[in-house]
């Protein structure tokens, strides 16, 4: 399976578990100093009171008040001062990166940190697509061949799926995070005049970014989630990759960021799924989604089988239509990769 992928080094692998370790740490110790913005203080009627201001995506400047000049607000203005925690993330993502592990354009990274930042990952979200499968890789002490380069991003989230719904008082200005990015991306308008779920950069084409959900009963028709605050496009399906979600650190020399992906299993076989929908200018797409869920099967076929078995499992009594369309990815599959036999391993 060489072609496919090959074993990263155990130091690699070390490093890579260490930024996992880091990330999930800082997730969960961010402090003020993380924080974009700074502290003022104003005095009223001869009393000190502390504020904290920062500027909108607009550029607007907003003030939150904090509270009276007490001891408790002053050690908490006092922390603004200290490196912030995620500020450690970037020596031990520059490490996995120089011992093998792979890392995420610039750019790319700066999108996906930007959404973390606004809690879009916090708030359930995913990034799916071939950032996920990239992501997968140091998962799995893997390095893919060459299905793992994109200029799309792809998120995903449940959106009206009730079984994964957003708590109630959860608010995520997704587009706010887009547009406070100053890199040109804007919402393409569907026939309607109505914004989409994608935003493409006038300057750059090729770097698009799609948002994604479940299908409903209200169809393919794109909506927007009301406490995400941006366009979702439903496709069939996504539901399948969106049980089972997996913690993963994307990052590159600079820094790095925790996010939630699919199951890498179940991710393969939604990529044999979807290739038989594949239409018109997306058929481009079929040849990496048939490379990519090789790539994991080969993997899991050697290391873990029993977890494609179990996903394969649940995917086999779904109806009728999800078996068509996992037998035209199953056929193109075995066509080109024979020497996987997954025909003879999955139906067994």
């Amino acid at each position: 399976m060489s072609s496919l992928y090959t074993e990263l080094s155990s130091s690699a692998q070390a490093a890579y578990a260490q930024l996992v370790d880091a990330a999930l740490v800082t997730e969960h110790a961010r402090s003020v100093a993380d924080l974009s913005g700074s502290f003022s203080s104003k005095v009223v009627k001869g009393n000190k009171y502390w504020y904290y201001q920062y500027s909108e995506p607009s550029g607007k400047l907003r003030q939150v008040f904090v509270g009276p000049d007490n001891e408790a607000v002053k050690e908490l203005v006092a922390s603004k001062t200290q490196p912030p925690v995620s500020a450690g993330l970037g020596p031990l993502s520059g490490a996995a990166v120089a011992h093998g592990c792979a890392e995420v354009l610039p750019k790319h990274l700066r999108v996906i940190h930007r959404l973390a930042e606004y809690g879009f990952f916090r708030a359930g979200g995913l990034l799916v697509g071939t950032h996920a499968f990239l992501a997968y890789g140091n998962m799995l002490g893997v390095r893919w061949g060459d299905a793992a380069s994109t200029q799309d991003i792809d998120f995903a989230h449940a959106g009206k799926n009730l079984s994964l719904a957003l708590p109630a008082n959860i608010e995520v200005q997704t587009r706010d995070a887009v547009e406070s990015l100053g890199m040109g991306l804007l919402p393409v308008s569907g026939l309607s005049g109505k914004s989409g779920a994608t935003f493409l950069s006038p300057r750059d084409p090729a770097f698009r970014l799609d948002f994604l959900t479940t299908l409903h009963r209200g169809g393919e028709k794109p909506y927007e989630h009301p406490q995400l605050h941006v366009m979702l496009q439903p496709l069939k399906f996504m539901e399948f990759s969106l049980q089972q979600v997996q913690q993963a650190v994307v990052f590159n020399r600079s820094g790095a960021v925790l996010v939630n992906v699919p199951h890498p299993a179940r991710y393969a076989l939604h990529k044999l799924l979807v290739y038989g929908e594949r239409e018109g200018t997306f058929a481009t797409k079929s040849g990496k989604d048939l490379q990519q869920a090789a790539a994991l099967l080969a993997f899991f076929k050697e290391h873990r089988a029993w977890e494609v078995e179990e996903a394969w499992a649940d995917l086999r009594d779904r109806g009728r239509g999800w078996q068509g369309r996992l037998n035209i990815g199953m056929t193109a599959l075995n066509r080109q990769y024979p020497e996987l036999e997954v025909k003879k391993w999955l139906k067994k």
